[in-house]
């Protein structure tokens, strides 16, 4: 069995190593990382089954009959539906989200791929994010695996992390170096 990877840690970082190498022993690793994709989708578009995954108000029980139908619905491999019922039979499904971004975190970095944490103001286009792949490319001298979120509160712009190096080029993080820059010229 190789080494697991330094590059996550924690409960999510734990079930992802253990998720990552049982793949890669029955060579399913691009299947399951499909699979995740398709559940962090479907846990980004509704919000009913984002209350299932993290509010401990429901059953262990409640949690792996939906699953069970989830799984169906969405053709889901049984690797990965094994993996999901074991998360809610532990009741460590809230962590499904952080579990699925460190899973793809070690699916990067077994390609020799980074992964980008990109935060937008609005939905990127594919063109948008197309350009970025090639902007994070020529920058990094490697493909860049990204992940995407959306948050209205930067106002516009950017804010790209790799690794531990983040640029902040957010229209909110402008003006708030310009209120201190004006504070400052008084």
């Amino acid at each position: 069995m190789a080494s697991t990877d330094q590059t996550v840690s924690g409960v999510a970082g734990r079930y992802a190593n253990a998720l990552f190498e049982l793949a890669r022993e029955e060579k399913s690793i691009d299947r399951v990382a499909k699979d995740l994709a398709t559940v962090k989708a479907q846990l980004d578009g509704s919000a009913d089954l984002l209350r299932l995954f993290t509010q401990p108000s429901f059953t262990a029980e409640d949690q792996a009959s939906v699953l069970a139908e989830l799984v169906k619905k969405l053709g889901l491999s049984g690797m990965t539906g094994n993996f999901l019922q074991t998360l809610a039979k532990n009741r460590r499904l809230a962590a499904a989200a952080d579990t699925i971004a460190a899973f793809q975190t070690l699916v990067a970095h077994d390609k020799g791929e980074v992964t980008a944490e990109v935060t937008s103001a609005e939905k990127l286009s594919a063109k948008q994010v197309s350009d970025l792949k090639a902007a994070l490319k020529q920058a990094l001298g490697q493909e860049a695996s990204i992940s995407l979120a959306v948050d209205p509160a930067i106002l516009g712009g950017l804010i790209i992390k790799v690794g531990s190096r983040m640029l902040d080029n957010s229209l909110k993080t402008k003006l708030q170096n310009l209120k201190i820059a004006m504070k400052g010229t008084g």
